[in-house]
């Protein structure tokens, strides 16, 4: 198994001999990377060269957006959040896609060239108004401009040769309740979510290369979270949207997926509704039980595919973007719109 299906997080700056050990596993297929982990670029540098050591094909990623979900900062160009790209939008159409492209460009070429495969963006939900995580992550509350400026930021992250993970689907920015601490519950029917929150899903399937679900009750079409669904993940994300990328879940330790019993019970209902990886993340214990619990699970060839699919073929050198004119030319505009 050259990618298992469990994503890990790490404790600190350098690797502990635990983490090295959890490194090699071969359930462990992906390390995701917080603020905690970062101190300057050239430890980061330092951090992901010591597990490409251990594991050569391992995935590492983080959740790097921009605005107040940028893991790594100091060193790093400063991402707006991506509403003020929706508010560029309405004032100039045209300079804020350029613009979004542009953005998806610098923020995986910065994330390539330190070593890490993937950042999970964009974010496709829309601003409602009421979330409490959501707000100015999403571009727009509008779905259509969503759509539009995702589609940017994907070919920009494509173009730099990164993948793009879209979230939270089928939409987490209707409820006001934040899936890290509660359990939201949408009561909305399918027709009002498709007709909305899923709009910009169902036009972006085919250029995204993972999707991860939310920690969210649609009560009036599943009785579980997206995330543990088989309807919302094999029926309407595989089949009625035809996606053939990878479904992450969201972290197994956010309250939100409590609803499906302990660790072992999650990280069972999240691969048996169709995701492909699961995130186990700041509970080493729930970890531990995860890795335990799956040890005979009959991991999929076709989850294998997938997850092999978003290896990054090349990178570019921190040298190289220095000296470019575009980057810097990108990020004093970014710098301008925050």
């Amino acid at each position: 198994m050259t990618h298992g299906p469990i994503m890990l997080d790490l404790e600190g700056f350098e690797l502990t001999d635990a983490e090295r050990e959890l490194i090699v596993h071969p359930l462990v297929g992906g390390i995701i990377l917080f603020t905690r982990n970062y101190r300057d670029p050239s430890q980061l540098e330092y951090l992901t060269r010591s597990i490409r050591e251990l594991r050569p094909e391992i995935l590492i990623a983080v959740d790097h957006e921009g605005g107040r979900v940028q893991r790594f900062r100091d060193g790093f160009t400063r991402i707006p959040p991506m509403a003020r790209l929706g508010e560029l939008f309405m004032k100039d159409p045209e300079a804020a896609l350029e613009l979004a492209w542009d953005t998806g460009w610098l923020m995986a070429s910065e994330l390539l060239a330190y070593g890490l495969d993937f950042t999970f963006a964009p974010v496709l939900d829309l601003d409602y108004g009421n979330s409490e995580v959501i707000g100015d992550r999403a571009f727009s509350g509008r779905p259509e401009i969503v759509t539009r400026l995702a589609d940017a930021l994907i070919e920009g992250l494509h173009e730099a040769g990164m993948p793009a993970i879209g979230k939270h689907f089928p939409g987490h920015g209707y409820v006001a309740a934040d899936s890290h601490v509660d359990l939201p519950i949408d009561v909305r029917p399918f027709s009002e979510i498709d007709d909305s929150c899923l709009k910009p899903f169902t036009a972006l399937c085919p250029l995204l290369d993972g999707v991860m679900p939310a920690h969210v009750i649609y009560e009036k079409v599943s009785p579980e979270p997206a995330g543990f669904s088989p309807y919302w993940l094999k029926d309407i994300l595989r089949r009625q949207l035809g996606f053939k990328g990878v479904i992450f879940s969201d972290d197994l330790g956010m309250a939100g997926a409590a609803a499906a019993g302990d660790y072992s019970a999650r990280a069972h209902a999240a691969l048996s509704a169709g995701c492909d990886m699961v995130l186990v993340c700041n509970d080493r214990e729930g970890a531990l039980q995860v890795i335990d619990a799956l040890k005979d699970y009959d991991f999929s060839p076709r989850s294998e595919q997938r997850l092999s699919a978003l290896s990054v073929l090349s990178r570019p050198t921190l040298d190289a973007l220095d000296a470019d004119p575009r980057y810097n030319r990108v990020a004093d505009q970014l710098e301008e719109l925050i």
